[in-house]
């Protein structure tokens, strides 16, 4: 099923909203969703809907949330998101993020006790778009075992990277820090396609391509991956006073609980540094750079981070974003969730 970029984000606010979010939570929500989908990142789209619509109809996402932005410092702050909807709170904790780096030059803003906020592309795309350069990272639950561990301890625990080049284009990098982000083994799951046995374990410790067998995810290039996730857990966590570890609340456990995640953003004004002009010229540089080395055998083209992506979204916009049908058959119907995943294992079926 293909559907317009407007025409789903009707869809997904729709759903959200009979769920229990405001209006405008829920479009806040659809927006993040669908630029998830419209990069071809369908792991952090609407695939995600249903199990929101439980969470929030069972209560564990605050509805009516208290936000409450703090400034610590010229140049930092704390976004408290009162355990509302994380997309809805990184964003506008990304927004005060911005102010204060077209003021001072950098801004360091942690978003503390939310839920789960989706594809971190979003957010450091918004200082992009304002001609800054966004970084952002994110706790998430214990399911990736550490290197030479036998049980999970950190989450994927994702980071996320964007700079402005000229003509509006720009550099996006947005990686789990294990091989593949749980989302990815979620798609598998939805489509019924075995996995790469490089990106987990089953419960004997052993790769598995069975993404129904999956139970404990693997970190990027050993300990590599290990040493980047213990840091996204120190300056989303520990850094702002909440759970870190295998502390961190399971997505599935108690879909009634807040998860009282933490996310960090900053955000840097080039202009303060080289000035706007001479970087975004870099930027430009470094992507026709990329795109003019000699490609390797089997690849067409070296591809900058980021451009296959508004590569994707484009044709998207033109075709339509392909939905798998039974994700949109629940979109369309009156069902706001059946139940699959409050007290799940965070490998939940």
């Amino acid at each position: 099923m293909r559907l317009s970029k407007e025409k789903l984000k009707e869809l997904i606010a729709n759903k959200l909203h009979k769920a229990g979010l405001s209006t405008e939570h829920a479009d806040g929500v659809a927006d993040v969703l669908v630029h998830a989908d419209a990069r071809g990142v369908h792991s952090h789209g609407a695939m995600r809907v249903e199990y929101y619509a439980e969470r929030i109809a069972k209560g564990g996402l605050n509805n009516k949330p208290n936000f409450h932005f703090e400034k610590t410092g010229p140049s930092t702050a704390i976004f408290d998101g009162d355990n509302g909807v994380g997309h809805v709170a990184a964003k506008l904790a990304m927004d005060e993020a911005i102010k204060m780096a077209k003021e001072n030059g950098v801004a360091i803003v942690g978003v503390k006790r939310i839920g789960h906020s989706g594809a971190l592309s979003y957010f450091v795309q918004q200082a992009a778009n304002e001609n800054l350069i966004g970084i952002s990272v994110c706790q998430s639950d214990p399911m990736v075992v550490p290197f030479g561990g036998a049980e999970p301890y950190y989450g994927t625990n994702p980071i996320a990277f964007a700079a402005p080049g000229k003509d509006g284009k720009h550099i996006t990098f947005d990686m789990a820090t294990t091989v593949q982000a749980w989302g990815k083994v979620l798609h598998a799951r939805s489509k019924n396609e075995p996995i790469p046995d490089t990106w987990a374990v089953d419960s004997n410790g052993e790769p598995t391509t069975d993404p129904f067998k999956v139970n404990a995810l693997l970190p990027i290039a050993g300990p590599k991956g290990y040493g980047l996730m213990m840091m996204v857990d120190v300056l989303s966590g520990i850094l702002l006073g909440l759970p870190f570890g295998n502390k961190v609340s399971s997505m599935y456990h108690d879909l009634t609980e807040y998860r009282n995640l933490g996310q960090l953003h900053i955000v840097i004004n080039p202009e303060y540094f080289v000035g706007l002009e001479s970087f975004q010229e870099g930027i430009s540089t470094t992507m026709k750079d990329l795109n003019n080395i000699k490609p390797a055998s089997g690849f067409k083209q070296v591809s900058y981070p980021g451009q296959r992506s508004a590569e994707r979204e484009k044709a998207y916009e033109e075709n339509g974003i392909e939905i798998v049908d039974h994700i949109y058959e629940y979109l369309i119907s009156d069902v706001i969730h059946n139940n699959v995943y409050d007290h799940k294992s965070p490998f939940a079926k």
